[in-house]
């Protein structure tokens, strides 16, 4: 996410008070964003109907669908948090997205509570996936180096992922293991590179568009750290 604000005041000119705020306000609406995502999943996995809607579009061309109004609704958030100062309507593209992450994830979810049995395997998957957050991210804030330089590396990888996604959709194979480990990898640079825009890129306003980068990519991991998990069984 590149900030397109002009005449701001970059997060790299303020005082080391300033970036400290921004940094807890940062990660403050991270960790509530992931509040309502549990509260969104938990209130969307008590309607059978939409949970067996979710199942019926997770086969061939309906999840590429899926994934399409997945991608719009991100671009939509992305774009509105970045170029608007308003901050009501930076909530509201944060919140949209993270409810189109709470839909996107109930069949994952579903099937990791209900074919499991238990909710170990999400517990689990919860606390390797933050530690290798919090891990990822502390690498830039001990190093001070700016990451930018990721973003082709980023690029590329992941319009290679979606061609295998699409090809896997089309044509009725299992990416395997392999693929959600190479996912994690990236999903590992995309918060290198995040939390690199939100200590080098990002104005002291900026809180709102950071925490929307930081969320994606936890997601983002937090989907195939799971995977992964689930694959063991």
């Amino acid at each position: 996410m590149e900030n397109t604000f002009e005449n701001k005041l970059l997060l790299t000119q303020a005082t080391d008070q300033v970036r400290v705020d921004f940094y807890k306000k940062t990660y403050t609406h991270v960790a509530g964003g992931i509040l309502l995502f549990v509260l969104f999943e938990y209130i969307l996995l008590q309607s059978n109907t939409l949970v067996e809607f979710m199942l019926s579009m997770t086969q061939g061309w309906k999840w590429l669908v899926m994934l399409g109004g997945f991608m719009f609704i991100t671009n939509y958030a992305e774009s509105t948090a970045l170029k608007t100062a308003d901050k009501n309507k930076q909530y509201l593209a944060y919140a949209v997205y993270i409810f189109a992450e709470a839909i996107i994830f109930v069949p994952l979810l579903y099937m990791a509570i209900v074919y499991t049995e238990s909710y170990e395997l999400l517990q689990q998957a919860t606390i390797v996936t933050l530690a290798l957050f919090v891990g990822i991210s502390s690498i830039v804030f001990i190093t001070k180096k700016d990451f930018s330089f990721i973003k082709s590396g980023l690029t590329v990888g992941f319009f290679i992922a979606i061609g295998l996604i699409v090809a896997g959709s089309l044509f009725g194979f299992n990416l395997g293991l392999w693929f959600s480990v190479g996912m994690c990898v990236l999903a590992g640079g995309a918060i290198l590179y995040q939390t690199s825009n939100l200590v080098n890129k990002f104005g002291t306003e900026d809180y709102i568009p950071a925490a929307l980068g930081l969320f994606a990519s936890l997601m983002l991991l937090f989907w195939y750290v799971l995977s992964i998990f689930m694959s063991r069984d």
